[in-house]
């Protein structure tokens, strides 16, 4: 029997909208999906003070955090942290474990093909910390020693490619990474100058000798790969936040206490995506 030319388009129409919907769920979650689920999936660092670190309390707090709930509060949903890896950045993003990446993540070229980047709203460079009584202060200095770094970082990239003599000491976990410096297993450390310089300044007896190397950087926040419905939002989420000086605000709440009362908020603070 022939079937009736009703059913062949109802068929039809069923498939042209699972296929919308795996389309949709292949790129990401829409804005429209997440507000009608309630919650936003946000990675975060849980051991990255002071931008992404669980406080004693077992609260998520930081730089980064602080931007999540304002996200999470614009969007009218809740948030949901997914501790996050520096090497399972974009790993978490492909597999649509959570919609958005604010893990200080450094924008590449290498990365932007694999994710896509909203605006920025950090500027970073790289800087290396270590111990006063062998302070390193040009990584020239590092040659056939040890550096210790974190998986998947602009850190690792760089000296990968530009000190092929120095050793590399490779850590999962950035809590990994500064024990092994506590513990004398390296010689120096590196990673985001922003954190070591707040790191050393929590740590007597250690020095940012290089306080910037390489390019200057920025950090954006990252979607999946193709996702530009939750991609435009953030944008323009971020221009309208820079409209308030929302970010200097957050340095105020998250860094000014670790950075101290004369640091500059301009030299790392990003408002509306505007270099």
């Amino acid at each position: 029997m022939k079937k009736s030319v009703v059913t062949i388009m109802a068929a039809a129409l069923a498939l042209v909208a699972t296929l919308s919907s795996c389309r949709r769920s292949g790129s990401g979650r829409t804005v429209a999906e997440i507000k009608k689920s309630g919650t936003v999936r946000i990675a975060v660092f849980s051991d990255k003070k002071p931008f992404g670190y669980v406080d004693e309390n077992g609260v998520y707090q930081g730089y980064d955090v602080y931007f999540a709930e304002r996200i999470a509060k614009d969007l009218g949903v809740k948030v949901a942290y997914v501790p996050v890896e520096p090497a399972a950045r974009v790993e978490v993003l492909e597999t649509n474990k959570v919609d958005i990446v604010l893990a200080n993540f450094t924008k590449t070229p290498e990365r932007a093909e694999k994710v896509d980047f909203a605006l920025p709203y950090m500027k970073v460079a790289l800087g290396v910390v270590s111990p006063d009584d062998d302070l390193i202060t040009a990584a020239e200095q590092l040659n056939g020693r040890t550096l210790i770094v974190a998986k998947g970082t602009t850190a690792e990239t760089y000296f990968t490619e530009s000190y092929p003599e120095i050793s590399l000491l490779k850590f999962d976990l950035y809590a990994d990474t500064y024990k092994a410096l506590l513990d004398g297993r390296g010689d120096a450390f590196s990673t985001d100058n922003t954190e070591v310089l707040a790191w050393a300044i929590e740590n007597p007896g250690f020095t940012v000798g290089i306080d910037s190397l390489g390019n200057l950087d920025t950090i954006n926040p990252a979607v999946k790969k193709g996702n530009s419905d939750l991609l435009e939002w953030l944008n323009e989420e971020i221009r309208t936040l820079g409209k308030e000086n929302f970010f200097h605000a957050d340095y105020e709440a998250t860094l000014r206490e670790v950075y101290g009362p004369n640091s500059d908020a301009d030299s790392l603070v990003v408002e509306g995506g505007e270099l």
